[in-house]
Protein backbone atom coordinates (compact mmCIF):
# COMPACT_ATOMS: atom_id res chain seq x y z
CA UNK A 1 0.00 0.00 0.00
CA UNK A 2 1.47 3.68 -0.90
CA UNK A 3 1.81 6.00 1.95
CA UNK A 4 -1.05 8.27 0.12
CA UNK A 5 -3.37 4.56 0.37
CA UNK A 6 -2.32 4.78 4.33
CA UNK A 7 -3.12 8.40 4.84
CA UNK A 8 -6.75 7.82 3.02
CA UNK A 9 -7.08 4.24 4.92
CA UNK A 10 -6.74 5.97 8.50
CA UNK A 11 -8.53 8.66 7.53
CA UNK A 12 -11.29 6.86 6.84
CA UNK A 13 -11.28 4.30 9.96
CA UNK A 14 -10.92 7.85 11.61
CA UNK A 15 -13.81 9.53 10.30
CA UNK A 16 -15.85 6.03 10.21
CA UNK A 17 -15.45 5.75 14.39
CA UNK A 18 -15.96 9.28 14.81
CA UNK A 19 -19.43 8.55 12.97
CA UNK A 20 -20.16 5.79 15.40
CA UNK A 21 -21.47 6.39 19.33
CA UNK A 22 -20.28 4.89 22.33
CA UNK A 23 -22.05 1.86 23.22
CA UNK A 24 -23.61 3.78 26.73
CA UNK A 25 -24.16 7.26 28.02
CA UNK A 26 -20.91 8.86 29.36
CA UNK A 27 -20.32 9.54 32.37
CA UNK A 28 -18.20 11.59 32.10
CA UNK A 29 -16.60 14.04 29.17
CA UNK A 30 -12.98 13.94 27.58
CA UNK A 31 -10.89 16.59 29.26
CA UNK A 32 -7.29 15.90 28.08
CA UNK A 33 -4.56 15.42 30.51
CA UNK A 34 -1.79 18.37 30.08
CA UNK A 35 1.50 16.67 29.33
CA UNK A 36 3.14 17.40 32.03
CA UNK A 37 0.91 16.43 34.69
CA UNK A 38 0.30 13.19 32.69
CA UNK A 39 4.21 12.52 33.51
CA UNK A 40 3.93 13.34 37.07
CA UNK A 41 1.03 10.94 37.22
CA UNK A 42 3.69 8.41 36.11
CA UNK A 43 6.11 9.65 38.12
CA UNK A 44 4.36 9.32 41.37
CA UNK A 45 3.16 5.96 40.55
CA UNK A 46 6.94 4.96 40.04
CA UNK A 47 6.27 3.58 36.78
CA UNK A 48 8.64 1.31 35.56
CA UNK A 49 9.53 -1.29 32.53
CA UNK A 50 7.76 -4.47 34.29
CA UNK A 51 4.15 -2.40 35.23
CA UNK A 52 1.11 -2.95 33.26
CA UNK A 53 -0.85 0.09 33.12
CA UNK A 54 -4.12 0.25 32.81
CA UNK A 55 -5.97 3.82 32.20
CA UNK A 56 -9.65 3.81 32.90
CA UNK A 57 -11.71 6.73 30.51
CA UNK A 58 -8.07 6.95 28.64
CA UNK A 59 -9.49 9.25 26.44
CA UNK A 60 -6.71 9.83 23.53
CA UNK A 61 -4.67 7.41 25.05
CA UNK A 62 -1.48 9.82 26.44
CA UNK A 63 -1.15 8.16 29.53
CA UNK A 64 -0.82 4.86 28.24
CA UNK A 65 1.29 5.22 25.18
CA UNK A 66 3.52 7.52 27.57
CA UNK A 67 3.75 4.65 29.78
CA UNK A 68 5.14 2.74 27.35
CA UNK A 69 7.72 5.64 26.23
CA UNK A 70 8.79 6.59 29.19
CA UNK A 71 8.96 3.83 31.00
CA UNK A 72 9.03 0.89 28.45
CA UNK A 73 5.57 -0.59 30.76
CA UNK A 74 2.54 -2.30 29.03
CA UNK A 75 -0.32 -0.65 29.01
CA UNK A 76 -4.31 -1.06 28.47
CA UNK A 77 -6.71 1.85 27.92
CA UNK A 78 -10.23 1.96 28.34
CA UNK A 79 -12.47 4.15 26.63
CA UNK A 80 -15.92 4.50 25.84
CA UNK A 81 -15.55 6.74 22.48
CA UNK A 82 -14.94 4.98 19.46
CA UNK A 83 -13.54 8.23 17.84
CA UNK A 84 -11.38 8.37 21.07
CA UNK A 85 -10.66 4.75 20.78
CA UNK A 86 -9.53 4.69 17.26
CA UNK A 87 -7.87 8.13 17.37
CA UNK A 88 -5.45 6.31 20.86
CA UNK A 89 -4.75 3.51 18.11
CA UNK A 90 -3.39 5.48 15.72
CA UNK A 91 -1.12 7.38 18.02
CA UNK A 92 0.23 4.61 19.75
CA UNK A 93 1.17 3.40 16.00
CA UNK A 94 2.60 6.61 15.51
CA UNK A 95 4.70 6.60 19.10
CA UNK A 96 5.85 3.26 17.86
CA UNK A 97 4.49 1.00 20.84
CA UNK A 98 1.54 0.03 19.88
CA UNK A 99 3.10 -3.60 20.47
CA UNK A 100 3.14 -2.41 24.13
CA UNK A 101 0.40 -0.89 24.38
CA UNK A 102 -3.45 -1.71 23.26
CA UNK A 103 -7.06 0.66 23.86
CA UNK A 104 -10.25 -1.31 24.22
CA UNK A 105 -13.75 0.38 23.68
CA UNK A 106 -15.73 -0.87 26.92
CA UNK A 107 -17.37 0.78 29.80
CA UNK A 108 -14.64 0.72 32.71
CA UNK A 109 -17.30 -0.47 35.03
CA UNK A 110 -16.52 -3.96 33.93
CA UNK A 111 -13.04 -4.04 32.90
CA UNK A 112 -10.62 -6.40 34.42
CA UNK A 113 -8.33 -4.80 36.50
CA UNK A 114 -6.37 -8.04 37.65
CA UNK A 115 -3.48 -7.96 35.58
CA UNK A 116 -2.59 -4.39 36.54
CA UNK A 117 0.21 -2.84 38.63
CA UNK A 118 -0.61 0.76 37.90
CA UNK A 119 -4.35 2.04 37.00
CA UNK A 120 -4.87 5.77 36.41
CA UNK A 121 -7.46 8.16 37.04
CA UNK A 122 -9.05 11.64 35.52
CA UNK A 123 -12.91 10.83 36.13
CA UNK A 124 -15.61 12.54 38.49
CA UNK A 125 -16.08 12.32 42.26
CA UNK A 126 -18.86 10.36 42.27
CA UNK A 127 -17.57 8.13 39.35
CA UNK A 128 -13.80 8.21 41.09
CA UNK A 129 -16.12 6.99 44.97
CA UNK A 130 -17.94 4.45 42.62
CA UNK A 131 -14.96 2.33 41.28
CA UNK A 132 -13.26 2.46 44.40
CA UNK A 133 -14.38 -1.06 45.81
CA UNK A 134 -13.63 -2.54 42.42
CA UNK A 135 -10.42 -1.28 42.36
CA UNK A 136 -9.75 -2.61 45.74
CA UNK A 137 -10.97 -5.72 45.02
CA UNK A 138 -9.78 -6.61 42.05
CA UNK A 139 -6.17 -5.32 42.12
CA UNK A 140 -3.23 -6.75 43.74
CA UNK A 141 -1.43 -5.75 46.96
CA UNK A 142 1.16 -3.33 45.98
CA UNK A 143 -0.79 -2.22 43.00
CA UNK A 144 -0.92 1.94 42.48
CA UNK A 145 -3.54 4.25 42.32
CA UNK A 146 -3.19 7.61 40.57
CA UNK A 147 -6.18 9.91 40.03
CA UNK A 148 -5.85 13.60 39.69
CA UNK A 149 -8.12 15.26 41.45
CA UNK A 150 -10.76 13.10 43.02
CA UNK A 151 -10.25 11.08 46.32
CA UNK A 152 -11.31 7.45 46.40
CA UNK A 153 -14.15 7.02 48.70
CA UNK A 154 -13.35 6.67 52.01
CA UNK A 155 -8.96 6.07 51.71
CA UNK A 156 -6.72 8.70 52.47
CA UNK A 157 -4.30 8.82 50.31
CA UNK A 158 -0.69 7.91 50.69
CA UNK A 159 0.94 10.52 49.03
CA UNK A 160 -0.50 13.78 46.95
CA UNK A 161 1.46 16.47 45.10
CA UNK A 162 0.65 19.33 42.72
CA UNK A 163 1.87 19.86 39.42
CA UNK A 164 1.09 22.97 37.62
CA UNK A 165 -2.00 23.59 39.90
CA UNK A 166 -3.49 19.85 39.07
CA UNK A 167 -3.98 17.61 42.76
CA UNK A 168 -2.32 14.57 42.21
CA UNK A 169 -3.36 11.38 44.34
CA UNK A 170 -1.35 8.06 44.98
CA UNK A 171 -2.57 4.83 46.96
CA UNK A 172 -1.01 1.75 47.42
CA UNK A 173 -3.31 -1.11 47.74
CA UNK A 174 -3.16 -2.60 51.15
CA UNK A 175 -2.27 -6.27 51.61
CA UNK A 176 -5.75 -8.63 52.19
Amino acid sequence: MSHSAAVVATVVVAAAAAAQTPSRPLDIYYTPTRQVVAEAMLELAGTRADDVVYDLGSGDGRLVILAAQLHGAQGVGFELQPSLVAQSRQSAVDADVADRVRFVEADLRTADLAQATVVLLYLSTSLTRELTPKLLRELRPGARIVSQQFLLADRAPDRSVTVEGATLHLWTVPPR
